[in-house]
């Protein structure tokens, strides 16, 4: 027997035959499966490919969103981290304002003590709101200014002085601070009211 005939259990009359001749198939059959209605195939293929490119760009919106809030978490983090402590240095700037105001104005042939002392606060003051500033913390004024709900806490309203606009900040107790543009701690204010 030869090695043709071996390899083929159907005899050799199946060596030469197509492989769907062999399964008991006519060689239209398959051909006419594959392409039974090449529009339709088609019309699905191109729903199967609308469908996929609408997941992948949902997917990559999606994705993207998702960058972008993690960046920005990561510019709050880095940008605020910081908040609870400059609020409580932001509280020994105005601790240190308070002590300033406290003492007597200067005057002529005040002891040399005093001046030295007046100095010596305003010098630690300065440089810890230079140092503040630095680091995003910034000093915001408030008196004279108009009354800003983002920025003050009114803590009294009084009859508005003469050339005094109503709503306007006309004392500060104490300044606003913000940090990075975020409000730190509010001014407390008394606001002109209206006569």
């Amino acid at each position: 027997m030869s090695d043709d005939l071996r390899t083929s259990p159907a005899g050799p009359e199946a060596a030469d035959l197509p492989p769907h001749a062999s399964q008991g198939t006519a060689p239209g059959d398959a051909a006419t499966a594959d392409q039974q209605d090449p529009a339709a195939r088609i019309a699905a293929l191109e729903a199967e490919l609308a469908e996929m490119r609408d997941k992948w760009v949902r997917a990559e919106a999606e994705a993207q969103n998702a960058r972008n809030r993690h960046r920005k978490e990561l510019d709050d983090a880095r940008n605020y981290a910081v908040q609870k402590f400059a609020t409580d240095v932001a509280e020994a700037a105005d601790n240190l304002g308070r002590g300033l105001a406290a003492l007597p104005a200067a005057t002529e042939g005040e002891p040399e003590l005093l001046t030295k002392l007046r100095g010596g606060f305003e010098g630690v003051e300065r440089a810890t709101i230079a140092m503040l500033e630095r680091h995003g913390v910034q000093r915001v004024e408030a008196l004279n200014q108009p009354f800003d709900p983002a920025l003050h806490q009114a803590m009294a309203e009084q009859p508005a002085p003469e050339g005094v606009a109503p709503g306007t900040v006309i004392q500060a107790w104490t300044p606003a601070w913000t940090l990075n543009g975020r409000l730190l701690r509010p001014a407390m204010v008394v606001v002109a009211g209206k006569n």
